[in-house]
């Protein structure tokens, strides 16, 4: 069918562009205005196919790399394949859908976590503690999280943007999954004082770590 092509899908996907939409994903440093909605429905429509998941990531652009990462086979990545692929991604939208819909999935998931944790490149690195935070909430033997706090105390204030947000996840993770450490992971927050005043609409949870915490011990806690 032709629209299975990688030239289909393109125009496919440049059919369904809205302009207000572009307006806003480019503040937060997406290209693209395709809504994620329609869009997930044709990674539906095409399921699983790695060869043309590899084509579409080709391309560079953000909708038909998101798209390549809706329908590609996570496991079918190598280690040194999934590094390039971190590193060429660009678009935040497209480092969040790699991390967490492909690489969580990959046998090499945590070799790259460590490699990228140590990286000097601090989108890299962010994305080594996004895979940190999955492994504090699900596998957090052999984690060392007081020396995690201790990173997050001496550099989360400082840190760009996105390593920023990746740091402030993993607090927050830390104290809501781990009541032995909570108190300092509340006090790390409360001093550090990072996306304090970060604008939340009525009814969404405040990304400031100390109401993410308390607000996420809440609800489990009944």
């Amino acid at each position: 069918m032709s629209e299975t092509t990688v030239d289909g899908l393109l125009a496919e996907l440049a059919a369904l562009e809205d302009p207000k939409m572009r307006a806003v994903n480019e503040k937060r440093g997406d290209d693209h205005g395709v809504n994620l909605s329609k869009l997930r429905a044709v990674a539906k429509r095409l399921k699983t196919q790695q060869e043309l998941a590899v084509e579409l990531w080709a391309t560079g652009q953000t909708p038909a790399r998101l798209l390549a990462l809706l329908i590609c086979r996570p496991r079918a990545f190598g280690r040194d394949t999934l590094d390039t692929m971190l590193r060429e991604a660009g678009a935040p939208k497209v480092h969040d859908w790699l991390v967490n819909y492909v690489v969580k999935k990959s046998p090499h998931a945590e070799e790259l976590r460590v490699a990228w944790m140590a990286d000097a490149d601090p989108v890299v690195a962010s994305a080594g503690w996004a895979l940190t935070s999955e492994r504090i909430a699900k596998k957090p033997e052999g984690l060392d999280l007081p020396g995690l706090l201790d990173v997050i105390e001496a550099q989360m204030k400082d840190a760009p943007e996105r390593l920023q947000w990746a740091m402030n996840q993993a607090l927050a993770t830390i104290g809501i999954e781990h009541p032995a450490l909570r108190a300092r992971a509340l006090r790390i927050g409360e001093r550090l004082e990072v996306l304090k005043d970060y604008p939340t609409p009525p009814n969404c949870t405040s990304p400031f770590a100390p109401a993410w915490i308390n607000e996420m011990v809440r609800r489990k806690e009944g």
